[in-house]
């Protein structure tokens, strides 16, 4: 039962997770930095958190070792949102999207190879269908924008090591005994602490916002697209383990495609419909495995 909701946090977190393109890009075309948009991002989502945190009478007690893990965590969740929004700006977001969803492979290796998980055909079989529909969504989308082409690329990947590493040690540290609301908050209260300071030093700093509109826009980022999306990831982590979390990633390329045709009107295409069929039968494939499994 564990496992079938940690499926089940999985699908909510990719799903929401989704968001992040549209929100961030839109955030980038009025003239926000990467760390304005960071900033705001992570700092609303924490605060967010808190207030939840506090209604649940979460306890924020931890040791010094337990922090030290946290901490660490903190740089790679946070090196992954910074490189994905420098990947925005440099390529197009579909193509950033199918380079970031290499991840579950990454994921799948690594636990295979130093960590001993044992991995089923089904499992391999539903990561390179989930891997091939991903990379039918972005297929034609190769237009750079003027922006510094091998730069966006190398920090596309620089996000998939970042997050195959945040996603393997919640499960493999001292993090997979911290309550999973409490992890989530300090991990997003330190990434808005680094993306402060970084605005603060390396940019023209971080304006106050005082838009409608554009708090709008921040919201949809930091409430669904962050607050929602990690919180419900360590959970998943925690009960169903790293690669199937990782392979249900499948619905943040799927999200992107939904919101495009619904939102945007965009042409729903031959590559479209493949993509979401394949997304289907790879995600089936994990949950029919499940079942046999439990049963």
């Amino acid at each position: 039962m564990n496992r079938i909701k940690g499926i089940l946090y999985a699908a909510v977190s990719s799903a929401t997770f989704g968001l992040a393109p549209f929100f961030s890009i839109s955030l980038l075309a009025i003239g926000y930095s990467s760390f304005e948009v960071l900033t705001y991002r992570w700092g609303v989502a924490t605060v967010v958190l808190l207030v939840f945190a506090f209604l649940t009478k979460c306890d924020f007690h931890i040791g010094y070792k337990d922090f030290k893990t946290i901490f660490g965590l903190s740089l790679l969740r946070a090196l992954t949102s910074f490189s994905l929004v420098i990947a925005y700006q440099n390529i197009a977001s579909g193509v950033a999207s199918i380079i970031h969803f290499m991840y579950p492979l990454a994921v799948a290796v690594t636990m295979a190879v130093f960590f001993r998980e044992k991995k089923s055909i089904v499992t391999f079989a539903a990561i390179v269908l989930s891997l091939v529909g991903a990379s039918l969504l972005s297929s034609g989308n190769i237009e750079y924008n003027g922006g510094n082409r091998m730069m966006g690329l190398i920090a596309a990947c620089i996000s998939v090591f970042s997050y195959a590493g945040y996603i393997i040690g919640i499960r493999k540290t001292r993090a997979v005994e911290v309550n999973s609301t409490v992890l989530t908050c300090y991990v997003m209260g330190l990434g808005a602490l680094f993306f402060l300071l970084g605005g603060l030093f390396y940019d023209e700093g971080v304006r106050l916002e005082t838009n409608v509109i554009t708090w709008l826009y921040i919201g949809g980022l930091a409430l669904p697209a962050t607050a929602i999306s990690n919180i419900t990831l360590v959970k998943a982590v925690k009960l169903a383990g790293p690669t199937l979390t990782s392979l249900l990633g499948a619905l943040e390329p799927l999200t992107a495609v939904l919101v495009g045709v619904f939102v945007f009107k965009e042409l729903f295409t031959t590559y479209s419909a493949l993509d979401i069929i394949l997304v289907v039968i790879s995600v089936s494939l994990v949950l029919f495995q499940q079942k046999r499994t439990y049963t």
